[in-house]
């Protein structure tokens, strides 16, 4: 199944590459202020959220506000979290032309195709001419942008990526806190001696096992390696792609990651850790509400704490300069934009950061003040003040780099290398061919 989902996600992309040509009837991507008259009517979202999410939850309730006063408005939403399976669909209908008034995507090689081709609304013409652009936090915006600075995605969300622990497990193998990335696969030794799990991982949805790969490299020469890298300009065979490889390679020797990791998802991988089984859990804020509340179970709830990407006095980036996201982008079909979608966005735009931001969620903008649950441990409200404590280099997520033929081959190559079933030299060898036949039809 998943063999057949890259077939037809790269044949889509192939087809969005041809429609180029004819321009696919696509509207004006600059006109952000549409005349005429509002006439209400459903609009469509297709989406790659969590359906009981705090992002659905409050664009329902603002929709339903919206339509009390338009009658005959409505919101429906498409939602497919499983992202690999979005990401099908979405380049499926882009290709075809099909897309309906807003649809999610990061800030891809394949949405910047889109966006050349007209077929996305500026969004950052469009926030400045509602009135909205400067409440967004620059960071949420610039993680939105594309190579160029372009800005066609509008930010729901701002979450800050960390390492949670569990201080007792750490206690109990005798280790502590890594000082260096390079620190973390004697620690895995350490604790994999002891008994213990070092880290849980979702390697279901590859993504969370892409971060790792993302991280030396950050670390040993800042944010343009990637950059460089997706391009051709830049190899796995160079020193700091080396790193990197290695660095895997290692972790995958330590036993860092849960046994049978490549088949565990998200859920396996939440439950190993709060269940007290495994030492580290990478991963976002979003989890706030497991990590840090009175949900947590009580046999580890007051033995989890958090450290960020570690960074040694030599890194070319610093200790806060993590990665910090502002989640998958809302994009506006520039075909289907009317007076009726703009007036909308007017209204949610306006109301949604507050209403966000009361779920206890971190806002994309800075004009509103995250409410702390009644039901959290003193960790939620340290998690939430590090955002008052950034950088401002990103560690962007490599799956928003890449082009999407490298991206599905580097996610399973990833696997392969921390099991050990392919070695650095082969896995440096697979990755620099396959970016070098690849990247030249997305990066020109």
């Amino acid at each position: 199944m998943k063999k057949l989902m890259r077939t037809a996600a790269v044949a889509a992309a192939a087809a969005l590459a041809l429609s180029a040509c004819g321009g696919g009837g696509a509207g004006s991507a600059s006109n952000v202020n549409p005349t005429g008259d509002i006439k209400p009517r459903q609009i469509s979202w297709l989406l790659s959220r969590p359906a009981d999410g705090a992002v659905i939850n409050v664009m329902k309730k603002v929709a339903d506000e919206y339509a009390q006063t338009h009658p005959g408005f409505s919101l429906n939403l498409i939602t497919t979290p499983d992202r690999p399976s979005y990401i099908q669909k979405y380049e499926t209908l882009a290709a075809a032309n099909k897309l309906p008034e807003l649809f999610d995507t990061d800030a891809t090689p394949f949405a910047q195709q889109l966006a050349k081709q007209g077929k996305m609304v500026d969004a950052e013409k469009l926030l400045k001419d509602l009135g909205v652009y400067d409440s967004y936090r620059t960071n949420a915006l610039n993680y939105q942008r594309f190579d160029d600075g372009s800005l066609y995605m509008v930010p729901f969300q701002f979450e800050l990526e960390y390492f949670w622990y569990n201080k007792a497990l750490f206690q109990q193998a005798g280790v502590s806190v890594p000082k260096s990335l390079d620190d973390i696969p004697v620690m895995c030794t350490a604790l994999r001696k002891a008994g213990i799990t070092p880290v849980a991982l979702d390697g279901q949805d590859q993504w969370p096992l892409e971060r790792y790969v993302s991280y030396q490299p950050f670390r040993d020469a800042g944010p343009d390696f990637v950059q460089k890298l997706k391009k051709g300009d830049a190899k796995f065979s160079d020193a700091t792609g080396q790193k990197t490889v290695n660095w895997i390679s290692q972790l995958g020797g330590a036993g860092c990651f849960q046994d049978g990791f490549s088949s565990q998802g998200y859920s396996d991988a939440q439950n190993l850790f709060t269940s007290g089984k495994a030492a580290m859990y990478n991963i976002g804020t979003w989890e706030l509400p497991s990590l840090a509340t009175d949900k947590l179970n009580p046999a580890v709830r007051n033995d989890v704490d958090y450290f960020t990407l570690p960074a040694t006095p030599s890194s070319a980036t610093a200790a806060n300069e993590y990665v910090a996201t502002s989640g998958i982008g809302m994009a506006v079909n520039s075909k289907t934009f009317d007076p009726l979608v703009s007036d909308f966005l007017k209204f949610a735009l306006a109301k949604y950061p507050s209403e966000y931001a009361a779920t206890g969620a971190l806002s994309p903008t800075t004009n509103v003040q995250t409410t702390i649950p009644a039901n959290a441990t003193p960790l939620y409200k340290k998690a939430i003040d590090q955002a008052k404590d950034l950088g401002s280099k990103l560690a962007m997520p490599w799956d928003t780099q890449l082009d999407p033929t490298t991206n599905s081959r580097l996610q399973q190559e990833l696997v392969l290398l921390a099991q050990g079933n392919v070695k650095p030299a082969e896995f440096t060898s697979t990755m620099d061919s396959t970016i070098a036949q690849n990247a030249p039809k997305f990066f020109k």
